[in-house]
């Protein structure tokens, strides 16, 4: 059985007056016709507005480039999905038996998805104002502790700007070995830079390559 819905309205410090919108934004396709896949479409862009005027207001001196990954920092996936366990909104969603019974509670673009829509609910409630006080509410320990934007850079990003600078030859990354089934795979992939090495192992390519340019990053400083 479900908790009160209070609680939730609570810790999103929100209360609707609609409450047939929360319902719906707490349902997925695979247990109604009527879910919330609209109302996250609605959410995303919402959320993206929000963030992106927070951003621009408080760091006036960023670039357009370095507010980008400012926002992609808190709106991607992951960001939302902890914010939906921090709820936990996976006590509340509505989902058909086959999510239910493979965890789709605990997923991770499930709860970023219904996060999203719980704030194109509150949109819809109430407008503009309330959703925007209910994200920044929300994100406030984030934006507390938000990170410089050179910070954010990836460490591909880093390494190739710090050899540039000195006029060095840019990395190599090589595949070196690719493991497991093809729905569950790891990658093994080294960065060469002149006489360094590094090897780093992934559960995808993207991420070995990360790993592996953080690591050559290190030996290099």
């Amino acid at each position: 059985m479900n908790p009160p819905i209070a609680s939730l309205c609570a810790s999103l410090d929100y209360h609707f007056r609609q409450p047939e919108l929360l319902e719906e934004a707490l349902t997925h396709r695979s247990a109604s016709a009527r879910n919330n896949e609209r109302l996250e479409f609605l959410g995303d862009a919402l959320l993206n507005v929000v963030i992106a005027e927070y951003l621009f207001r408080h760091y006036s001196k960023a670039s357009e480039g370095e507010l980008s990954r400012l926002r992609a920092s808190l709106v991607k996936g992951e960001t939302l999905a902890e914010l939906a366990r921090g709820l936990k909104l996976g006590d509340w969603l509505r989902l058909g038996p086959g999510e239910l019974k493979s965890g789709g509670f605990r997923r991770e673009s499930i709860l970023s998805d219904t996060l999203e829509a719980v704030f194109g609910a509150i949109y819809l409630d109430d407008g503009l104002e309330a959703c925007r006080s209910a994200i920044l509410h929300l994100y406030r320990d984030h934006l507390a502790r938000l990170a410089s934007a050179s910070e954010l850079k990836d460490p591909k990003t880093r390494l190739q700007e710090y050899l540039q600078a000195r006029q060095r030859a840019l990395p190599i990354y090589n595949v070196l070995e690719i493991r497991g089934e093809p729905h569950a795979q790891s990658f093994i992939v080294e960065c060469v830079v002149a006489e360094l090495r590094a090897v780093a192992l992934g559960s995808s390519r993207r991420k070995a390559e990360q790993e592996a340019a953080r690591q050559l990053l290190e030996q290099i400083r």
